[in-house]
């Protein structure tokens, strides 16, 4: 078992109506989880059916790799409706405050956001897309790159009252060509600190052994290899990249 991991078989307590796939609030020994069942993926065109389950999970290892706990302790398991997911549910904080904004486009904040995109709301007024700029979602961020993760939204970010920042819906994540879709573009071009290069050279190295082997049972080879790419990119420019490819740069909604 990995850290985290939990034994047994869910019960479940409801839905979680919001999501686009089946995904349901459970308990395991009192433990709340999160369970996404294989059967509730709705397919997709450019993901291979019935693997965003282990897309999840490979995107925990990487994240446990990256030293960070950027993601919620995940893991493979039965439940009533089959094999799926499991996550240990993160109550959410409302006293932390929100690090992705949507702002009328004359109040953007001087310091300590970064201005994403510019738009109208349903009533036409102008608003800005702003994130926190901050360690804790630079290092989410580059997760974000080293994954190749299609669905970084505003919901997708879980804040600590510690500034801590976590992410979760890691299914849409280590497609083979540039699949980049998030609100966290605020920092393209720059450079990457030591950390942060630390951070990608542990994933690296560690890609040529446990975390290489881990992920080519939950992900295809080619896919594997792609992250692979990925790093030594990283590590040879040492920054933040642009959007890339025909997919569009930001998911929709954004929040």
């Amino acid at each position: 078992m990995s850290a985290g991991e939990l034994r047994g078989e869910p019960e479940l307590v409801g839905r979680i109506t919001t999501a686009s796939n089946a995904t349901f609030l459970a308990t395991i020994d009192g433990v709340a989880v999160v369970y996404k069942p294989v059967a509730g993926e709705r397919p997709l065109w450019d993901f291979p059916d019935g693997t965003l389950a282990a897309r999840e999970v490979a995107a925990y290892a990487v994240s446990e790799t990256l030293g960070w706990d950027l993601v919620p302790p995940t893991w493979l398991g039965e439940g009533p409706f089959g094999p799926g997911m499991l996550q240990r549910w993160q109550e959410p904080d409302d006293a932390a405050g929100s690090a992705v904004a949507l702002v009328p486009a004359d109040a953007i904040p001087e310091h300590g956001w970064c201005h994403v995109l510019d738009g109208v709301d349903e009533q036409g007024a102008p608003v800005a897309l702003l994130h926190e700029d901050s360690p804790a979602m630079r290092r989410l961020a580059l997760l974000d790159v080293v994954t190749n993760n299609a669905d970084r939204k505003g919901g997708h970010v879980l804040e600590s009252a510690d500034g801590h920042r976590r992410g979760v819906d890691h299914g849409l994540t280590f497609h083979t060509e540039p699949h980049l879709r998030t609100i966290l573009w605020g920092w393209v071009g720059e450079p990457l600190t030591d950390d942060e290069v630390a951070g990608v050279a542990r994933v690296r190295e560690a890609l040529d052994g446990a975390l290489g082997e881990r992920l080519r049972t939950l992900l295809a080879d080619d896919e594997v290899d792609a992250c692979v790419r990925r790093c030594d990119r990283l590590l040879a420019e040492q920054r933040f990249p642009g959007p890339e490819g025909e997919m569009p740069a930001i998911p929709w909604p954004p929040i």
